[in-house]
């Protein structure tokens, strides 16, 4: 009768150098799993989507700045505390000459109060500020008066980024009689109304 020879179980002995090649190469094939579907959302939100209103390569066209401009504006997006008046809302994008928003760009505004005057020695309805990710901005403020040879209308400045070139223009109201009277009304500078706001994109030279 055969006797059978027990059998021996062969265990592999433990390889420190091919365990850490395997480690990696797992945590390789996992960052790039991963990296795969975040690569193209990052590359998305550098460059948002085109606005449809906006004519490539046409920017929006520039006005005197007129006699009242003051520099070194505050912060400021609402208007309405500096002086009583019918409240208004202006808001908008700021745009390339691509037709895409431009995040972070600075823009100045300043206009007349509700009896045509403008604040000379102070900051009353003057303030700056900064549109956002998407490029937006939102002016809170009150509807300037009619005075001699204007129509109702809005002073801004706007620039891209620190340093770069600003652009000075103004936006002025639909429907208003003195439009047609007004030496320096230009139609493509009219805001357009979204309900009861007002719209305006500034396309900069950029």
């Amino acid at each position: 009768m055969r006797t059978l020879e027990p059998m021996h179980t062969c265990i592999e002995s433990p390889d420190p150098d091919r365990r850490r090649r395997r480690l990696i190469g797992a945590a390789i094939g996992m960052t790039v799993g991963f990296a795969a579907p975040i690569l193209p959302a990052l590359a998305q939100a550098k460059r948002l989507d085109p606005t449809p209103d906006c004519k490539p390569g046409q920017t929006t066209p520039t006005q005197t700045e007129g006699p009242f401009y003051s520099p070194r504006t505050p912060l400021k997006t609402n208007f309405r505390s500096d002086a009583p008046g019918q409240p208004i809302v202006l808001q908008g994008l700021v745009l390339g000459t691509d037709c895409r928003p431009l995040a972070g760009a600075w823009l100045d505004f300043w206009h007349a109060d509700a009896s045509g005057t403008y604040d000379t020695s102070g900051f009353r309805l003057r303030g700056h500020q900064v549109a956002d990710a998407q490029g937006r901005y939102r002016l809170e403020t009150i509807f300037p008066a009619v005075y001699p040879g204007r129509t109702r209308h809005i002073h801004v400045k706007v620039r891209a980024k620190e340093g770069g070139r600003i652009l000075t223009t103004q936006t002025y109201f639909p429907d208003e009689p003195g439009n047609s009277r007004d030496g320096l009304y230009r139609p493509e500078l009219v805001a357009r109304k979204t309900g009861s706001d007002l719209t305006f994109d500034f396309v900069l030279p950029v």
